[in-house]
C-alpha cells in the first residue's frame, strides 16, 4: 500500500493505492497478456537470519525472463547478491529435481541458468536492516549474507514445492529442457558452420 499526501497549505488531499495481492498480484499483472504454463503463482514469504524474503513467480510460454528485485522497497534494477542467490538456487533446485526424476540422462546436459529462467516472471523482495548498496546509483545490493539467506530459503521452499506438486514441476522441467535442447542445437549448428 502506498499513500500519497499533498502537504501543501490549503490542499490536504490524500490518495492511497493498494494492491491486496502484493507480489502475487504484481506477477499476475506482468503475465496478464501471456499464456501461463501453470495457473498458480508460486509464493514464498519468510525470514532467514533476520532477513525478510518474499518471492512470487510464475512461468509462461514466452522465451524471455522477467525478473524484478527490490531491497527495502527500492527497485534494484542492477540486481545484487539477493538476485544472485535466487538465480543460483532456482538453477540448482530445478537441476536436482530433473536429475532425480530422470528428465536428464547422465550423458545428457545439465540445465543452465538461462534454461531454467526462460519464460519466468518473478518478483523478489528482501528486507535488510543495514543494506550495503554498490555503485553510484545505489541500485545493486552488496550484502553477502543476503545471498546465502535467499539461496538457502529458495532451495528448501522450491524443492519442497516441486516434490508436492509434480504436475507443475514437470511443466517447468519440460520448459527448461526444451530451452536447453534449443541452446545445444544452436551451438552445434554454429560449430558446423
Amino acid at each position: 500500500a502506498i499513500t500519497l499526501t499533498d502537504a501543501r497549505p490549503g490542499s490536504e488531499r490524500e490518495e492511497t493505492f493498494h494492491a491486496k495481492g502484493g507480489l502475487k498480484e504484481f506477477v499476475a499483472y506482468l503475465n496478464a497478456n501471456k499464456k501461463n504454463l501453470h495457473s498458480e503463482i508460486l509464493y514464498l514469504d519468510g525470514e532467514r537470519d533476520d532477513i525478510g524474503i518474499e518471492i512470487a513467480l510464475q512461468y509462461n510460454d514466452g522465451y524471455n525472463e522477467n525478473l524484478f528485485s527490490f531491497v527495502n522497497n527500492i527497485n534494484t534494477h542492477e540486481g545484487g547478491t539477493h538476485l544472485t542467490g535466487f538465480k543460483a538456487a532456482l538453477t540448482r533446485t530445478i537441476n536436482a529435481y530433473a536429475q532425480k526424476g530422470n528428465a536428464l540422462k547422465k550423458s545428457d546436459f545439465t540445465l543452465s541458468g538461462e534454461d531454467v529462467r526462460e519464460g519466468l516472471t518473478a518478483v523478489l523482495s528482501v528486507k535488510v536492516r543495514e543494506p550495503q548498496f554498490e555503485g553510484q546509483t545505489k541500485t545493486k545490493l552488496g550484502n553477502s549474507e543476503v545471498e546465502t539467506a535467499v539461496k538457502t530459503m529458495v532451495n528448501e521452499w522450491l524443492g519442497g514445492y516441486l516434490e508436492e506438486h509434480p504436475r507443475v514441476a514437470n511443466i517447468v522441467i519440460e520448459k527448461a529442457v526444451s530451452a536447453a535442447r534449443a541452446r545445444e542445437a544452436a551451438r552445434k549448428a554454429r560449430d558446423r558452420t
